[in-house]
C-alpha cells in the first residue's frame, strides 16, 4: 500500500506539472529570462539525494528549522515534521517535484520547439488568443510524448526510489515509509539470519508486476489514443 501510494502520487504529479511548466516556459518571450527560468528549474536535479534529504531534516528541525520558524511566526505550534507519518507522503512528493520538475519538463520544451510556427500565425489571424493557442496547438503537440512518458512511469510504478525513502525513514514514520525495496533490503541484509531466497522472490514479484503494468498501460494507450511504445 505504501509503495502504491507514493508511486501513484508521484506519477500523477510528475506527469501533469512538467507539462504545465513546459507550456509556461514556452510562452516566455524574453530569451535571457527564459534561460534563467530553465536553469533555476532544473538545477536542483543535480543535487545529491543525500544532500536533499539532509536539507529536509535541517529545514524541519524543531528548534532552528526554517519551516518551524515560519510556523512560530504565524502563531502555530512547532512540530517535528520529518517524524510525522501523515506528512511523509507529502514531503516525499513535494521534494521530488522540487528536485526533478524542471528536468522532466525539458523533453516537453524540446517538443514544443518543433511546433510549426505557421500554425500559431494562422491562429492569430483567425483571432485566437494565447490560451486558445496553447490548448489547441501546443498541448496536442506534446500529448503523444506525455503518453509515452506516462507508460514508462507506470511500468516502473513499484520501483519507488530506495535511497530517498530509506534516508527519510525514522522510527516514527516507518508505518508509512516502509516500501517494497526497503523491506527487501531489511530482509536480505539487516537481519541476523538473512533471507536471501525470500528477498529474491520479492524482487522477482516486483519485476513481474512492473512488466504486467507496462504491457497493460501500453495496450490501453494503443487502443484508446493510438499512441504506444510498440
Amino acid at each position: 500500500f505504501n509503495t502504491l501510494l507514493l508511486s501513484v502520487a508521484s506519477v500523477f504529479f510528475n506527469t501533469i506539472l512538467p507539462i504545465i511548466l513546459a507550456l509556461f516556459i514556452n510562452e516566455i518571450q524574453t530569451k535571457w529570462f527564459k534561460k534563467v527560468v530553465q536553469t533555476i528549474s532544473y538545477a536542483p536535479y543535480f543535487i545529491s539525494m543525500v544532500v536533499v534529504v539532509g536539507m529536509l531534516f535541517s529545514f524541519s528541525d524543531l528548534e532552528s528549522g526554517i519551516f518551524n520558524t515560519i510556523i512560530k511566526g504565524l502563531g502555530g505550534n512547532p512540530s517535528n515534521i520529518m517524524e510525522s507519518p501523515k506528512l511523509f507522503p507529502v514531503i516525499y512528493v513535494l521534494s521530488g517535484l522540487w528536485q526533478g520538475l524542471g528536468w522532466w519538463a525539458i523533453i516537453y520544451v524540446g517538443t514544443l520547439s518543433g511546433v510549426d510556427q505557421s500554425l500559431h500565425e494562422a491562429a492569430v489571424i483567425d483571432g485566437a488568443g494565447r490560451m486558445c493557442r496553447i490548448w489547441s496547438i501546443n498541448l496536442p503537440a506534446i500529448i503523444p510524448m506525455a503518453v509515452i512518458m506516462l507508460i514508462l512511469s507506470i511500468g516502473n510504478m513499484l520501483s519507488v526510489g530506495f535511497e530517498k525513502v530509506f534516508l527519510m525513514q525514522t522510527n516514527s514514520n516507518i508505518t508509512v515509509s516502509e516500501i517494497i525495496s526497503t523491506y527487501t533490503y531489511r530482509v536480505s541484509l539487516m537481519r541476523k539470519l538473512p533471507q536471501y531466497s525470500y528477498a529474491t522472490a520479492i524482487g522477482l514479484f516486483n519485476s513481474v508486476i512492473n512488466i504486467v503494468l507496462l504491457v497493460l498501460a501500453n495496450f490501453i494507450s494503443r487502443k484508446v489514443g493510438e499512441t504506444s511504445l510498440w
